[in-house]
């Protein structure tokens, strides 16, 4: 296979990069900043400087591929122009140069919140229906947009569009020394004793070389105007530091904090009044994104690993970059400060009335120790 993969040196671009590369495919990566290239240490590939929002250099690029991997997105809410110009215009560019280049199929990274949160007792699948409405956030509503938009762009153009959903990515980057995975940093924080809390709400978690084996064989079998959810585990997330707390053997009291958290950010955030983190990722963080990766077994033949095997991927990473002092100069924030605070008030019995009442209530109060 020829293939172009742009967002390649991002967590999940440099994976597809790597699995690409060890079947022997020819591939080649388009880049802005040739510094972030470290990304893809050790892999054999080719070079395509050029903007994934600039229509020529994105043809260049293209230029004598098979297959174009746009994995190139925004991971983001601010500033809003760039989140909707990366991950709503973006994927259109992407397959208009496709088609330009006669390049037969386009796999677009997309994310399960394009698709919408789940509804009822089940878990939402690729069937259900964004709200009619949207959602009010930045980056859902961009990705689900940049989807609708490619695909128009490639019922147009009579490109084979197929779309990949990942779920919450874990695991450990190519390159190990790199300390900036955005979707680890939650693992990362709590066992540097920087997290105070988590909204007690539902995700699906999966391992970052399973999203990109998703991504490789919805190339070969997925159907084209498709789209597949990779996913892998559904717990909450003060499940997941219990099992992170678990694993590894650090135990931090964490609060759970109730997803009705995010209206009383927007509520703060109006008065004008600063919060740990964004209300818009309060909001994100409290939807239920529970999904079934169903489909992608059954016609892709998609096969996730066990979480467990991922988060002690994940720790013993994350421990590596704390030993070689990757954490030494970075400054303190009302995040870490915050997570003191939960420490102190352990270590001095002020947080028993909240475990009792954990008991008491039967709702989830206090994770990870």
């Amino acid at each position: 296979m020829k293939a172009l993969v742009t967002g390649a040196t991002g967590f999940v671009g440099a994976h597809v990069v790597r699995v690409l590369a060890e079947r022997g495919d020819e591939v080649r990566v388009s880049y802005r900043n040739p510094d972030r290239l470290k990304a893809l240490r050790g892999i054999n590939y080719a070079r395509a400087e050029g903007d994934v929002l600039d229509y020529r250099a994105m043809r260049r690029a293209a230029r004598g591929s098979e297959v174009l991997f746009h994995v190139a997105g925004y991971v983001a809410s601010r500033p809003v122009e760039q989140v909707w110009q990366l991950n709503a215009q973006g994927p259109v560019i992407a397959v208009e140069a496709a088609a330009a280049e006669n390049v037969r199929r386009v796999v677009l990274t997309s994310t399960i919140s394009a698709i919408g949160p789940a509804e009822g007792d089940g878990p939402a699948d690729e069937r259900t229906t964004y709200p009619k409405d949207w959602l009010g956030l930045a980056y859902p509503d961009s990705k689900h947009a940049g989807e609708s938009a490619a695909r128009e762009a490639a019922s147009r153009h009579g490109i084979e569009l197929v779309v990949v959903n990942p779920a919450y990515v874990l695991g450990v980057p190519v390159d190990r020394s790199q300390p900036g995975e955005t979707s680890t940093r939650t693992i990362g924080n709590y066992l540097r004793g920087r997290l105070p809390g988590v909204i007690d709400a539902p995700m699906t978690f999966v391992d970052v070389e399973d999203v990109a084996a998703g991504h490789v064989l919805a190339a070969e079998r997925g159907k084209p105007g498709e789209r597949y959810i990779v996913g892998g585990e559904n717990l909450t997330w003060p499940q997941l530091i219990d099992h992170v707390a678990e694993l590894s053997g650090v135990h931090y009291p964490i609060m759970a904090l109730p997803a009705g958290i995010g209206r009383v950010g927007r509520v703060r955030e109006a008065l004008g009044l600063p919060g740990p983190i964004s209300a818009e990722a309060e909001n994100l963080m409290a939807k239920d994104w529970r999904f079934s990766s169903k489909k992608a077994r059954r016609e892709l033949g998609y096969q996730p690993r066990p979480l467990d095997e991922t988060l002690r991927a994940t720790i013993e990473w994350y421990r590596e970059l704390i030993e070689a002092g990757a954490f030494t100069d970075s400054r303190g924030s009302g995040l870490s400060r915050m997570a003191d605070s939960m420490r102190l008030a352990s270590r001095f019995g002020l947080l028993t009335p909240i475990r009792i009442g954990q008991r008491v209530t039967g709702r989830r109060l206090i994770a990870g120790g």
